[in-house]
């Protein structure tokens, strides 16, 4: 009876296994039996829990250096294209770079030339990712600047870059009805540039008159807005000098030398601008003599056209294609009556022209009232469907033709 009784009551016979921990020797001092398994079986709960820890804190740090790694993950993707044909030209030539068509008519093309890279592959980027950065949209490129006595002047660059190309605002490109303003006249009245530069949309472009003031400190305010910019230059109006559009008026009976110094002056006084615009002019833009000089100084310096529209005789469209300048003109004066709503029927009429024809150019001055109401019909044309666009984006030019 007493050697059954030491088998725990089983009725099986088998003999019973003790766990060391049954010996009063074995365990831990002030704990029961009870007690002594307990910290057995939290241990080995600690110990694996203690490693999972280790393996999630050994993941995380794991995952934050490929997400900090500058190189190749957080670089765009790229597709790479690798033909024989690539391989030999390359090895061959580096061809020339092109720029972007700004010609009316649909999407800008960027072409890149193939890089320095063994095999001959041809890397095609994102269009989208090489517009200008406004943040430095007021600084000019020191290889588009000819460093001069009387101030910088716009070149081409080493390169072929032009003024035109590299300081223009980049647009959507998209087909559709495209509009372009130009307001005139900044730098003349200080109220009225600021007033301009703060409340126009950045799509207008703005003119800088040649003989206005402070004209630097107001190009910077105007690029660092987004606008795209052009310099108006005085040419010879009818009943000169009666009327007198203002300092080195270039005319038509001046040698070619003084009118390409006059010229120079003009250039000079800001940068960052991609081409000129016409201030009056009614009679230097319709005499052959005079303006052939003049678009060859603007096609050696990388530099648009843009005619106001108000001589019928002008022959500026003729000479820029002979001349290989890019060229755009208006279609209508916006404020020759200033009154809002006469304004506002103008811009009406700019946009009826660009649906019809696909884009159209509209001109004014930096009245108060004129920029208000432009304000105005730009947010209103917007949800109609126009896309207003830089004056570049719809000039004619014969290099990219």
């Amino acid at each position: 009876m007493r050697a059954r009784s030491h088998q725990g009551g089983s009725g099986t016979g088998a003999p019973l296994v003790k766990s060391p921990l049954d010996k009063d020797i074995d365990r831990p001092l002030g704990l029961g039996r009870q007690e002594a398994g307990d910290v057995w079986r939290w241990s080995a709960f600690g110990a694996r829990h203690l490693v999972g820890g280790l393996a999630t804190i050994c993941i995380l740090a794991l995952a934050g250096v490929i997400a900090l790694r500058e190189q190749p993950f957080r670089t765009p993707p790229q597709v790479v294209v690798s033909t024989p044909e690539a391989a030999s030209a390359q090895a061959a030539a580096e061809p020339a770079p092109t720029y972007p068509s700004r010609e009316g008519g649909g999407a800008s093309i960027i072409r890149v030339p193939p890089p320095a890279t063994e095999g001959g592959e041809m890397v095609i980027r994102d269009p989208s990712a090489l517009g200008h950065n406004p943040l430095v949209a007021h600084l000019p490129d020191r290889e588009l600047i000819e460093d001069t006595e009387i101030g910088p002047l716009p070149v081409r660059a080493a390169d072929g870059r032009r003024p035109f190309d590299t300081y223009a605002r980049p647009w959507s490109g998209a087909r559709g009805a495209r509009v372009a303003v130009v307001i005139g006249g900044l730098g003349v009245s200080q109220s009225g540039t600021q007033e301009a530069i703060d409340r126009l949309p950045p799509e207008v472009t703005l003119a800088f008159a040649s003989g206005g003031n402070s004209l630097d400190r107001w190009m910077q305010a105007a690029r660092r807005k987004g606008h795209e910019i052009v310099m108006q230059v005085p040419l010879e109006p009818f009943d000169y000098p009666e009327v007198d559009p203002g300092r080195n008026t270039l005319t038509v009976d001046a040698d070619p030398v003084e009118n390409r110094d006059r010229l120079h002056w003009a250039l000079s006084r800001i940068t960052n601008y991609t081409g000129v615009m016409n201030y009056m002019g009614g009679r230097f833009v319709t005499d052959q003599a005079a303006m052939a000089p003049f678009f060859g100084e603007l096609q050696q310096r990388g530099l648009m056209y843009l005619d106001d529209g108000s001589s019928a005789r002008s022959m500026a469209a003729d000479m820029a294609q002979r001349q290989r300048v890019p060229y755009a003109a208006a279609d209508i004066a916006i404020d020759s009556d200033r009154d809002r709503g006469a304004i506002l029927q103008k811009l009406d009429d700019v946009e009826r022209t660009a649906r019809a024809r696909g884009f159209a150019v509209a001109t004014g001055s930096a009245f108060s009232v004129t920029v208000e109401a432009v304000t105005t019909w730009v947010e209103e044309a917007r949800r109609r469907g126009i896309e207003i666009v830089p004056i570049s984006a719809v000039a004619n030019d014969p290099e990219r033709s």
